[in-house]
């Protein structure tokens, strides 16, 4: 059952000037990589759990995005690119 619910960020035809998934997951990705910078030199062990908590999620987040990149890509090659208020898969 499709969602009449137009998404909050990503590119739908009901949301033309949304964001493509790999463009929000690069912006998250670099603010995870600002906030670390603040934390690198903090020598406390909760500080290190936390850093290293981060470079999990940064390694997740690259997987993601590269993911997202391949479902752009194939979309692209299938099928052109999206025009406004058209959807390129799925059903209205």
């Amino acid at each position: 059952m499709a969602d009449s619910k137009p998404t909050t960020f990503l590119v739908t035809e009901e949301n033309p000037d949304g964001w493509k998934l790999e463009e929000i997951l690069r912006i998250v990705q670099n603010d995870v990589i600002r906030r670390m910078r603040k934390i690198a030199d903090d020598p406390r062990s909760e500080a290190r759990a936390v850093l290293n908590n981060n470079i999990t999620i940064l390694g997740e987040l690259s997987s993601c995005i590269t993911r997202a990149e391949d479902s752009t890509q194939l979309l692209d090659r299938a099928f052109g690119p999206h025009k406004d208020g058209e959807p390129r898969i799925g059903v209205l």
